[in-house]
């Protein structure tokens, strides 16, 4: 006996057991009842007469107590249905002198009422648990298939045709196109028609994260990595994508520093976290995207050589709308129907007019720049069909006033009368004329927002915020 345990006064030892466990039965190694309490022959409807010194299995339904007596072997927090409930049950082995002598059991909980506040509770978490994995789930899996990519022109079906090929490798896949074209889209595609598209899909956006997160972001870290770490560390996106995919959007974006801790992961296939000591292996296939001419950067030592290489296994050119404008009103009807839904709209259409000055369009922002003229034209429409008058101004602008002929005295001109077009206000009118010369300026830097903001005389930041307030992206 533990020392002092004998300065308990015995009349104290069956006052501390129903105390420490309300309802308690020892059993001897046959399974007979040496010992129950008053609270658990209440529970059960029997008195201590009639329990003790019978069978367990007589006196408990689907009790265990015999076979644990058995056994020797420990049960912890085990479900006992019980009386048309479930108790949590312990039970343990009591053993002298290296044999087994017999088994204690307890029921926890101190009665049936408590089980069920305290099932009611859990149960609220149990749900409240579920719903955020559905959710997590559903944020982890890719949303688009190729049957979501819509165009018929043959520079886009080979592009299509030969991302559906790759699909099924665990190569490295670089997509390259101009922003707007639908790289993600390709991305959740290749990864949803893989051998691991019941894996998660986790998508980065490396030019939209601060540099200075972005390691903790992709590798995690670990418990007091640094100030304001949460306890515990946290999991990196490649420990959560792994044996799924990773679609690192805009790669060129990323700084040369985070260049070389990617390298590692593609070629050792093991992270770091922030602060941590240990590997960790992960099993993940990269697919990245980029607008930027990757080969170019790599000359100026902005991109590494290595990286490139390991990143461009399998290449992919998405083509830009103005190269396949005949798929403009297939893409258009497919806008459409997805806005529908937003707006609770049906049965919307483009006039034919409409059509044509869409198709005469360079579409610098691509299928993200059409979605937000459609947006925007539905938003002020009032009927079921778009026309020209419900067109942003830069592209009722386009509209020709005079077929004018070479040679010809201004007499004989060829005029078309000039169409009614709403009075603007002075100010939509310069933002109209401000929102095109950005349109314009990223078309000639090929989406280069810094190069854009150059061209124009003004700084990053304003560009920036210019961009944002005509929601060119």
């Amino acid at each position: 006996m533990y020392q002092g345990f004998e300065k308990i006064p015995q009349n104290w030892h069956e006052q501390m057991i129903h105390l420490l466990a309300e309802r308690i039965i020892v059993v001897d190694d046959n399974g007979i009842i040496l010992y129950i309490n008053e609270a658990y022959c209440q529970f059960l409807g029997t008195t201590i007469k009639d329990a003790v010194n019978r069978p367990v299995q007589d006196v408990i339904e689907n009790t265990r107590m015999h076979i644990v007596a058995k056994t020797g072997q420990k049960e912890l927090a085990t479900l006992h249905p019980i009386n048309g409930s479930e108790m949590i049950a312990n039970r343990f082995p009591i053993i002298e002198d290296g044999k087994i002598v017999g088994a204690v059991g307890t029921v926890m909980f101190r009665s049936p009422e408590e089980w069920r506040m305290y099932r009611t509770k859990i149960q609220g978490l149990v749900e409240e648990l579920k719903y955020y994995k559905t959710k997590l789930e559903k944020e982890l899996k890719s949303k688009y298939q190729f049957n979501d990519l819509i165009g018929k022109s043959s520079t886009f079906l080979a592009t299509k045709k030969l991302a559906e090929r790759i699909s099924g490798s665990n190569s490295s896949v670089l997509l390259i196109g101009d922003s707007g074209t639908g790289k993600e889209l390709f991305a959740h595609a290749i990864h949803n028609s893989s051998m691991r598209a019941s894996l998660p899909f986790v998508a980065i956006n490396c030019a939209s994260i601060p540099e200075h997160l972005l390691e903790s972001e992709l590798f995690g870290y670990d418990d007091g990595a640094f100030t304001g770490a949460k306890k515990g560390g946290k999991k990196g996106q490649f420990e959560i994508a792994n044996n799924g995919s990773i679609f690192l959007d805009e790669i060129g974006d990323m700084p040369l520093s985070m260049q070389s801790k990617l390298l590692r992961v593609l070629q050792e296939k093991e992270i770091q976290r922030v602060g941590g000591q240990k590997s960790i292996a992960v099993d993940v296939r990269i697919i990245a995207a980029t607008h930027r001419d990757l080969e170019k950067l790599v000359e100026e030592g902005k991109f590494r050589q290595d990286l490139y290489y390991r990143l461009n296994v399998i290449k992919i050119e998405i083509p830009p709308l103005r190269e396949r404008k005949e798929d403009i009103p297939l893409i258009s009807q497919s806008l459409l129907k997805k806005l529908e839904g937003k707006f609770y709209r049906k049965g919307i259409e483009l006039s034919t007019v409409v059509e044509e000055r869409l198709m005469e369009h360079s579409w610098p922002g691509n299928i993200r720049e059409l979605e937000n003229v459609l947006e925007r034209s539905i938003n002020i429409l009032d009927g079921k069909t778009i026309e020209m008058v419900h067109l942003p101004l830069y592209l009722r602008d386009m509209e020709p006033e005079t077929n004018f002929v070479k040679g010809a005295s201004t007499q004989n001109l060829e005029t078309t009368p000039k169409p009614l077009l709403p009075i603007f206000s002075l100010k939509e009118t310069l933002a109209h004329a401000e929102k095109k010369a950005i349109l314009n300026a990223l078309e000639v830097t090929k989406g280069n927002k810094q190069e854009a903001a150059k061209l124009l005389g003004i700084g990053k930041t304003s560009f920036y915020e210019k961009c944002k307030l005509y929601s060119i992206k």
